[in-house]
């Protein structure tokens, strides 16, 4: 299924959760990784995914975008495999619509793919790798 990522962010490396992040986490949420992006972090927490993303020359305009995984139709996962390809990613058809989190070299795709799945399908979720998982609900729109 091709269709164009409304949204695209990418993963540079794991980082230590940001302390910031806990002003904005509602009554039993945790977080449970963090990630550097090119300008800023991302933040799995066990409800949703938060991507803070600094804005302009100085960056101290800063837009949060929360992406709750009850928004989330389906997803896919991708692990970089080749001589060209070594990066990961991780698909994401949801009520907002398609989002796009590219996972540089090193980072652990799978380890994603089962937080969403156990955030998404509950904790004794156990996704077979690299395939697409559907969520009950209504499927995502078609191309």
């Amino acid at each position: 299924m091709e269709t164009n990522a409304i949204l695209a962010w990418t993963l540079v490396s794991e980082c230590p959760i940001p302390q910031d992040v806990n002003d904005i986490l509602v009554p039993g949420e945790t977080a449970v990784a963090a990630y550097k992006t090119f300008r800023d972090s991302a933040v799995f927490t066990n409800k949703r995914l938060i991507v803070r993303d600094a804005q302009g020359i100085t960056g101290k305009k800063v837009e949060i975008y929360s992406l709750p995984y009850s928004s989330i139709y389906m997803w896919s996962s991708e692990n970089g495999h080749g001589l060209f390809n070594f990066n990961s990613e991780i698909e994401l058809w949801t009520k907002a619509g398609h989002i796009k989190v590219n996972l540089n070299k090193g980072l652990d795709v799978r380890r994603l793919d089962k937080l969403i799945a156990q955030a998404v399908l509950g904790s004794t979720a156990s996704p077979a790798a690299g395939t697409a998982h559907a969520v009950s609900g209504n499927p995502p729109p078609l191309p």
